[in-house]
Parts: C-alpha cells; structure tokens; sequence
C-alpha cells in the first residue's frame, strides 16, 4: 500500500485523493499537521527530491516567516523550518515505497501506477 503525506485541508490533496479513489488505489495518509513528519523521513526525501523542491517557499506559513528565516536558506535551514512547520512541507508526498512523488500532476500520478 502506498502512503500520501499531506495535510486535510490542502485543495491539491483533495485532487489527490479524488484520483487515488477513482482508479481504485489503496493507500494510507498520513496528515503531517497532525502527526508531525520524523527527521530521518524528511531528511530522506531532501536527498531524493531536493530540499528546494520539498520546502514549499508559496505556502502561507513560509511567507509569513520573518526575513531572517527565509535569508540564507540551506537545506539544514531548510529541514529544521519543515519539522517546526510542516505545512511548509510541498504536498502531497506519495510514497510509493521504492520512490517519492512531490506534487499532484494526474499524468505523473498514471505513469507511476502504470509500471506496477
């Protein structure tokens, strides 16, 4: 089974899950607002995805940040204002269980269950 990381009230989960529903794909969700996101987690899909890419600088709670926070950002920076705030985390992570996908694009999401 696979898991979609993501927050409840997040538009483009709901696309998310509307498309996991329709073509009848099983999967667990972990709403990381609620639950928080571990270090080890974070830090693994920073190497994989890129930490510019998993840090969701067109979210609410990173442009609200003050200046300093968002000066001089490095993927260290960048972890430790994730596990504070993960709302600052891009959404949705699939987690596929062999590879992450960052974001919802419906024909990403096709050509992945495609190949399984």
């Amino acid at each position: 089974m696979v898991t979609l990381y993501g927050i409840k009230n997040c538009d483009t989960m709901k696309k998310a899950w509307s498309w996991l529903d329709a073509h009848n794909i099983a999967y667990a969700f972990h709403d990381y607002r609620v639950s928080g996101i571990d270090k080890a987690r974070l830090e693994a899909w920073c190497r994989e995805l890129g930490w510019e890419k998993v840090l969701n600088k067109a979210s609410t709670t990173f442009r609200e940040l003050p200046e300093a926070d968002r000066q001089s950002l490095d993927e260290t920076k960048a972890i430790a204002l994730m596990l504070a705030q993960p709302t600052m985390i891009k959404r949705p992570v699939l987690d596929l269980g062999d590879r992450r996908i960052l974001a919802f694009k419906p024909d990403v999401y096709q050509a992945a269950f495609a190949k399984r």
